[in-house]
This record gives C-alpha cells, sequence and structure tokens, in this order.
C-alpha cells in the first residue's frame, strides 16, 4: 500500500502563515482540512467552501496557490476557472460540456471531469483545489450550477456522467466591495499614501463591506452553502516587507535550481529593499505589483549581466540603489569555484522518502547522492566515502540522529550538515546544533527548501576556498 503524507494542521498553519503574510483569516481554511484528515468532513458535501474577500493584491489567489504547495508540492495543482471567460450564459459549457445532439458536442471538453480533479491530487494528499477566480463576474448560470457542486458535491456534465466533489476544497475569490473598501482606504482623491494606516480598525469596516456586497448580490441559499467568508485586511508595512524577503528569498531559489553550479549568492541592501516596496507596494494596489517591481529592477538586470558574463559562479552579486534613485547597481564579489560534483548523504528510515527526496535532488542539481537507514551503515558509509553534505533525520529507528551527525563530522571536519525534525528542537539539541555548526530544517518541506539550503552551503565553501 503506497505511503502517504499526512500534514499536520498545525504544521500547514504555520507554512501557511509563512507563505501569506498578514492574514490571520486564513486559519478557517486549516480548520477544514483537519476537519478532512480526521475523516470527520459531511459526508454528500465539498470538503471545504470558502469565499476570500478583500481588496486587491492582499493574497486571497496567492493563499490557493500557496496551499496547493503545501499540500501537493506544486503551486499548479489547482483547477483554476477565470470566471471573466464565462461571463456569457452559453459559455457554461466549457465548464460540463455540450449535451449530446448539440453541435460541438465531442469537441467540447469540460473542465471538470474526474480524472481532471484526480490529476490535481498528488501521492501526499488526495485533496483536490478547485478555484473560481473573480466569481462575480460568472453568469448568472454559472452559479446555479455552482449550488448543486455546494450542496452535493456532485456534478452532472453534458455527458451524462457524474463528477465527485467530496475530495476537493472549493474556493472563490471576489473584488465586491473593492469600490466601497477603496473610499475607506483613500478617502481623498488623488492621494497615494506610502504605507496604510490604523489597518486594524480598517479590517472590520472592510469585513462589513464585503459581506454586506456579498448579500446584496447573492441570494440566501448561495451564501448559505458557504463554509466560511474569509475577508483578507489590507497589508501594513511590516506585513509588505516580509513578503518581500519572501520573493527575493523565491528568486535566490529560482537561481540556484536554474543555474546549478554557476548559481551564485543576492545580496539586497536596506536602502534597496525600501526602493522595491516604494515601486511595487501601494494601498490600493497591494503588493500585486511588486513581482512585477522586483522583475524589471532586479531579476532583469541580473539576466543582461549574467549573459555578458560579468557574474562568476558562487559569486556575490550586492544590490545598491543608484545615485539617480531611479534604478539600483550591482556591485560583484568573486569566490573560487566550489566542486563540480558535491556528494551528499542522506539518512532517514523512511525508504519511501528517501527515495522521494534522492531523486528531486539527483534531477535539480545532478549531485551524487547516497542513501542509508541505519547508523551504523551511515557511519560506515561516511568513513568509506567523501562526503561533502550530510541531511540526517533527527529522529532514527536505531539512534539518535544528532549523534550521527557528530560522528560523521568527528570523521570528516570539513563535513555541512543538516538535521531533519519534525518537531521543536529540545535545548541541548539546540544547542549542540550551534555548537556543531548544523543547519536545521523542519518538515514537512518541499525538496527545493533543501536544495536552495545545501546550494548555500556550496557558496560558502566557495568562498571559504
Amino acid at each position: 500500500m503506497e505511503e502517504k503524507r499526512i500534514v499536520e494542521a498545525t504544521s500547514i498553519l504555520d507554512l501557511l502563515s509563512q507563505k501569506v503574510v498578514g492574514q490571520p483569516a486564513i486559519s478557517g481554511i486549516v480548520s477544514m482540512v483537519k476537519m478532512y484528515q480526521a475523516g470527520l468532513s459531511p459526508t454528500d458535501r465539498p470538503a471545504g467552501i470558502f469565499l476570500l474577500l478583500g481588496p486587491t493584491g492582499t493574497g486571497k489567489t496567492r493563499t490557493v496557490e500557496a496551499l496547493a504547495e503545501i499540500l501537493h508540492g506544486d503551486r499548479r495543482k489547482v483547477i483554476k476557472i477565470d470566471c471573466g471567460e464565462y461571463q456569457s450564459e452559453h459559455e457554461v459549457a466549457k465548464l460540463i460540456g455540450a449535451p449530446p445532439g448539440y453541435l460541438g458536442h465531442r469537441e467540447t471538453k469540460p473542465a471538470f471531469t474526474q480524472q481532471a480533479l484526480e490529476d490535481a491530487t498528488s501521492p501526499f494528499c488526495d485533496l483536490s483545489i478547485v478555484l473560481f477566480d473573480e466569481i462575480e463576474k460568472a453568469a448568472p448560470s454559472v452559479n446555479k450550477l455552482l449550488l448543486g457542486v455546494l450542496d452535493k458535491a456532485s456534478l452532472r456534465l453534458g455527458d451524462n456522467s457524474q463528477v465527485n466533489f467530496e475530495k476537493s476544497l472549493i474556493f472563490l475569490t471576489s473584488n465586491l466591495g473593492a469600490r466601497e473598501m477603496m473610499k475607506e482606504l483613500q478617502p481623498e482623491i488623488g492621494f497615494r499614501g506610502a504605507a496604510i494606516p490604523d489597518v486594524s480598525q480598517l479590517g472590520k469596516k472592510l469585513e462589513g463591506i464585503a459581506i454586506a456586497a456579498v448579500k446584496k448580490m447573492y441570494s440566501p441559499e448561495f451564501v448559505n452553502r458557504l463554509d466560511a467568508i474569509l475577508t483578507y485586511r489590507p497589508l501594513d508595512s511590516e506585513a509588505l516587507g516580509m513578503i518581500l524577503d519572501l520573493q527575493i528569498a523565491d528568486l535566490q531559489n529560482h537561481v540556484n535550481g536554474r543555474l546549478a553550479e554557476k548559481c551564485f549568492n543576492i545580496e539586497v541592501s536596506e536602502d534597496s529593499r525600501q526602493f522595491l516596496l516604494d515601486k511595487g507596494t501601494s494601498p490600493e494596489f497591494g503588493a500585486r505589483e511588486l513581482k512585477r517591481a522586483i522583475h524589471r529592477y532586479l531579476t532583469q538586470p541580473l539576466a543582461t549581466l549574467l549573459i555578458e558574463g560579468k557574474i562568476e559562479p558562487t559569486s556575490t552579486v550586492t544590490v545598491q540603489v543608484n545615485e539617480d534613485k531611479e534604478s539600483l547597481r550591482f556591485d560583484f564579489r568573486e569566490s573560487g569555484r566550489a566542486s563540480s560534483r558535491p556528494t551528499i548523504l542522506i539518512v532517514d528510515d523512511n525508504r519511501d522518502f528517501l527515495r522521494q527526496l534522492s531523486l528531486e535532488i539527483s534531477e535539480a542539481t545532478g549531485w551524487r547522492v547516497l542513501l542509508e537507514q541505519w547508523s551504523e551503515q551511515a557511519v560506515a558509509t561516511g568513513t568509506r566515502e567523501a562526503i561533502d553534505f550530510a541531511l540526517v533525520d533527527l529522529i532514527l529507528s536505531d539512534g539518535n540522529g544528532l549523534e550521527l551527525a557528530i560522528k560523521l563530522r568527528e570523521n570528516n571536519s570539513q563535513l555541512r550538515v543538516v538535521i531533519m525534525t519534525g518537531g521543536e528542537l529540545s535545548y541541548q539539541e539546540e544547542h549542540d546544533c550551534e555548537k556543531h555548526g548544523f543547519a536545521t530544517i523542519k518538515k514537512p518541506f518541499l525538496p527545493q527548501d533543501v536544495i536552495s539550503t545545501l546550494r548555500q552551503f556550496v557558496i560558502r565553501t566557495a568562498k571559504a576556498g
């Protein structure tokens, strides 16, 4: 029987809070996932139905993508319906397929099929995620179609087959009330503030505006089928700064993943961070323009410098603001090259986990990966082989992973170690990790998180050399 990874609900909340900043409403989503994992979700109904409201650029769509990334390891594991494409009554056929006898019956492939829902799952989780983006733009026929799905978790297609949504999380996003929200955010016409004042007070006002707009547009029978109406608050300066840090980290991970041994380190100065925040954030658009600002002022110039051969592999690029205050400047610190093909030893007593992680690392980096399930064998391998990195689980079937890591380090003083743990470290364990310079990573994690950590080791090793 295939082993599946069940992510604890508390871990999902932690991971989701890291990816979607400044929105306490997301805890309502996690509670429904917890109910499903416990086997207590109601029958003949979707596992969860959520309406996400709030100003643009506050993270509504990002929440759905982040949840797919956590549950399935891929943010693209979402069946996304852009409701702007379904504004005419006849376009509902694109969702369910044309019935027999209609022109185009065989050519019209429905967006919803049982196979499509299954394709949106993973070996880790059998929950599919369905997103109706900007639901207020959909034609009334789409809303009527949704009523049956939300109530009975069932949809009849044009060919008379049934699609079951009991193992689905359904998200509806909407900008209802956005104009009224903007009046609260910017009462003075033409004013564009650098920060949003009194966010905590505005949150309650925006929630009232959003819910009133929903009740005005939709019937009570539609609203009553929703498990939760979540209103996203405008982002304050601290949240925007955290989002910027996340996106810069994503850029670093992207560089590491795509360039492999030719990767380089990016250091963004504080004045450069503020420059990007000024260019990419605003009260009316939140953080929506931030990714575009990073692409324009950071990613594109770095790509040009890379093509021109000005960035050496494993070097560090420091980002500063130019004197004109309208662009960024890039300074370089060269370093020696890292080993062409590092060797990593992974020690974990979960065979399926070992196999999957080793495959991901090998495909992404081309590194040599050695696998062990037992402490004694790991020590023997560390003595016999030239190991550059060790990824060790804290709790092993035959011993303590931290003690094993210390033994491996004693045999190889240059060994870089990452300790994997599914819970919090004790004070002594934290002290030992700090003493020996061991990095830690908390389960559940994505393979690219480990790869990014290891690549940072490669860069530091090259600098030290």
